[in-house]
């Protein structure tokens, strides 16, 4: 490993991994069932054991909870389920302590329609605030202005009537999300000055949700019939998330994050380009892909081939939106058992790619989705199972909310959480938490790791392996993505510093032999 100076160092958020919190399912400190923030504060030195960088919060704004927060109802407040601003002062503190910095969700595209500036938006087609949203008359036949369409499935069409000024408003989610009008400069500043209110509070940076969304064709053409989407991902789009950036760049050493979903890579990477948007773009395609070497092999490529230069990637498998890692990829093995392994050589993929790893909560545990029954399902999108709550005890020690909650956990547990819980693998030195803990303290040390060079190799059938090279250090990563054992040729003097097989045996000299779905890190001679 090297050691450069601090002046030296990469920026923060290139240095190790970006830890996202569901605040809800995170731990309750006041019995209701529902996550909070002191709860976060109490559990800090869970985070700091994985060495992160930064720990992203879910949006703990003010809202009546009809999409579990991203129906924002104050930009510049935390709700009373969560807290006070105190609290997230006290957070912000308690991590800063710790070295850790602190991100939140930002949701620029739409507010609750409990929220003050819709309020007097439908209130009157005279409002000062009316074209603050976007309404429009219906269609000739008495139906919503055009063919758009919700993001959710279950919602139907993106446009709701409002009977008391006959006229439609445009929801990209729910009825509860109405969208704001980037058209409108007032809107622009207002939401420029939500972004400077927590910057000046402490915040480190911001995770844009539904950045995609927030330009669309102002003429509002139908989406039927033409070759692209007029809802989303308009070329205004890289004008205003260059105006966001000028507002963070007014605050020394800040980020930016944006959920870019776009299944094309070439539109997501224009959210990168210039240097003046994104720091980094979550990159959807990648969570998409089947469990196949070409196919990751494929993406990591692709990246590197047509980002610019200077363009950093973001890698994650998890987030709050999709099935659990060890659910999906257990599923996606047909007859099932794969998915702790695959989950395991997960962890180590993430963390020895160039480029930010990005973890959601409960990935450190190998968590599957939770078991949610009909009666007790929330969500409009059907994204309970992976927000079920972190168990940190055993609960017949802890009771059954496992150390998340005295009460009762507004979802249900995973169904093993006795053996899953922290607790229980803090203690194991071959448990998922152990092995991510100590990736990630490799991953948060090495600068080979965080900005060394990076070299795809051949390995063989249905393994996936790379080389990172910095500074006189050689690292070789491989994974293999069969149910079938693989050897990959190290050369003489190899040394291997991690596996995720917890059963690993010595390797004859020159090459490891590869279990399947194991993953491996090696510190190749010279």
């Amino acid at each position: 490993m090297d050691h450069r100076t601090d002046e030296e160092a990469p920026p923060w958020w290139q240095r190790g991994a970006v830890y996202q919190v569901y605040p809800r399912s995170f731990a309750d400190s006041g019995g209701d069932g529902i996550g909070d923030l002191r709860g976060l504060r109490a559990h800090l030195d869970h985070l700091a054991g994985l060495s992160v960088a930064a720990v992203w919060l879910s949006p703990i704004y003010p809202s009546p909870m009809a999409d579990f927060g991203y129906d924002v109802a104050d930009h510049c407040d935390v709700d009373p389920l969560f807290g006070t601003l105190a609290d997230l002062d006290d957070l912000v503190a308690d991590c800063h302590a710790r070295g850790i910095r602190v991100v939140l969700d930002w949701v620029p595209n739409h507010t609750s329609d409990r929220h003050p500036w819709f309020l007097a938006s439908r209130s009157s087609r005279t409002d000062p605030k009316r074209d603050w949203y976007v309404w429009r008359d219906g269609a000739p036949d008495g139906g919503p202005p055009n063919d758009w369409r919700s993001e959710f499935a279950a919602v139907g069409p993106a446009w709701s009537f409002d009977e008391g000024t006959g006229q439609w408003y445009l929801h990209s989610y729910t009825p509860q999300q109405p969208d704001l009008d980037w058209e409108n400069p007032e809107v622009v500043a207002a939401m420029h000055d939500t972004v400077r209110f927590w910057l000046r509070r402490g915040v480190d940076g911001l995770r844009i949700d539904a950045l995609q969304r927030l330009a669309k064709d102002p003429l509002l053409r139908s989406n039927a019939g033409s070759d692209r989407r007029h809802d989303q991902d308009w070329e205004t789009a890289h004008e205003r998330l260059r105006g966001i950036r000028r507002v963070v760049d007014e605050f020394p050493d800040r980020m930016i994050v944006g959920e870019v979903y776009l299944l094309d890579l070439r539109r997501v990477l224009a959210y990168l380009a210039g240097g003046d948007q994104l720091h980094l773009a979550h990159n959807f395609v990648f969570v998409h892909l089947p469990w196949d070497a070409g196919a990751f092999r494929t993406a990591i490529e692709e990246f590197e081939a047509q980002a610019e230069p200077e363009a950093w990637p973001a890698w994650f498998l998890g987030n709050h939106d999709h099935p659990r890692i060890a659910t999906r990829y257990d599923a996606a093995a047909g007859e099932g058992g794969h998915g702790p392994a695959r989950a395991r050589a997960v962890a180590l993929l993430l963390t020895a790619l160039r480029g930010t790893p990005f973890l959601y909560q409960g990935d450190e545990l190998g968590l599957p989705d939770a078991v949610v029954p009909p009666d007790r399902v929330v969500d409009v999108d059907g994204r309970d199972p992976e927000r079920a709550p972190i168990p940190w005890r055993p609960p017949s020690v802890a009771g059954p909310g496992a150390g998340f909650t005295t009460g009762e956990p507004w979802l249900p547990l995973v169904d093993d959480a006795e053996r899953l819980c922290v607790e229980r693998q803090s203690a194991d030195p071959s448990s998922t938490l152990s092995l991510v803990r100590r990736l990630t303290a490799l991953r948060a040390t090495s600068r080979t790791l965080q900005t060394g060079r990076q070299q795809m190799v051949d390995a063989g059938p249905g393994v996936l392996a790379w080389l990172r090279e910095g500074d006189g250090e050689r690292l070789l990563a491989a994974v293999n993505f069969t149910a079938e054992p693989r050897v990959a040729p190290v050369g003489a003097d190899a040394t291997l510093l991690v596996s995720t097989d917890p059963e690993r045996t010595a390797d004859p000299a020159g090459e490891v032999h590869l279990g399947p779905d194991e993953a491996v890190l090696v510190r190749l001679a010279g």
